[in-house]
This record gives structure tokens, C-alpha cells and sequence, in this order.
């Protein structure tokens, strides 16, 4: 069945690179930088209601050779967090429905994150859940620059 097209307004829509990722630990109150202190990735809203999220840790080795072997290829997907979808914005939440994703648990889940734009900067915050790479509830603060 064909999915009704969307169309999205507002300053969210474009592409946004990663400037950093930090998690908090519900529990601890302890704050890391997950991926790095110079994470990579982008985000993109699209006026077609779609999205999409890469994150990659930053000193992340390249294999030795074109096919990794199997302790390089966990050390690569340790490493790397990316899904796409559509998008829905209401007050200061996005939701992220979830189509595709490196971790196949989200893939057909909502996403809600609290979300502020301030001039080219735009910020993501996690609402407390169980962090997919650390197991542990936390919350995670995620800052975007407009790539222009």
C-alpha cells in the first residue's frame, strides 16, 4: 500500500553533523563520552517526513584488508550506531519510527528525544531508557551543527 507523502516544514529540515555525544548514567549521575571525544556522523530531516542518523566513534581502525576479520568486525559495529525512518515533531519532541537499523531491536520502534534548535546548533537529548550499547539506563545529550 502506498504511504501518504509528507510535507515537513520547519528549521529542522537538512543536514546536521556531529560535534558530540555525551551519556549520562541514570543511576550514577557519571557522564562519558560514548563514541569519543570526536565523534562523527550526521542526521538529516527531509521534507518527505524522512530521516536518518549516522554515529561513528571516533579512532575507529580500519581492518587490515578489504573483508574484516571477525575481531575486526566487532570492534567496527561496537562503533558505529545508524537507523532511518520517518520523523514527527510535537513541542519540543521528535519522534523517530523506526524503518532500518545497525541494531535490529529498534528497527519498527519509536524513538522520542527531547530536541532545540539555537541558531546553527541543533540539540538531541535521550529520554532515560536502556542505552543499546551499554545496557545501563541513561540519558544521552547529542549536539549538531547545520551543515550549510
Amino acid at each position: 500500500m502506498p504511504q501518504e507523502r509528507q510535507n515537513c516544514t520547519g528549521p529542522q529540515l537538512g543536514t546536521w553533523k556531529l560535534e558530540s555525544f555525551t551519556t549520562e548514567d541514570v543511576a550514577t549521575g557519571q557522564k562519558t563520552d560514548l563514541f569519543g571525544a570526536h565523534p562523527s556522523g550526521y542526521l538529516n530531516y527531509g521534507p518527505d517526513g524522512r530521516m536518518y542518523a549516522i554515529l561513528i566513534k571516533d579512532e575507529r581502525k580500519a581492518p587490515a584488508d578489504l573483508v574484516p576479520t571477525d575481531t575486526e568486525s566487532v570492534d567496527l559495529y561496537s562503533g558505529l550506531c545508524s537507523y532511518a525512518g520517518t520523523y514527527s515533531i510535537e513541542d519540543d519532541r521528535v519522534s523517530h519510527h523506526i524503518d532500518a537499523s545497525w541494531n535490529e531491536s529498534w528497527t519498527g520502534t519509536t524513538q522520542v528525544r527531547q530536541f532545540k534548535i539555537d541558531g546553527k546548533y541543533l540539540y538531541i537529548k535521550t529520554l532515560p531508557s536502556r542505552n543499546p550499547v551499554t545496557g545501563r539506563e541513561s540519558t544521552s545529550m547529542l549536539v549538531w551543527t547545520k551543515v550549510e
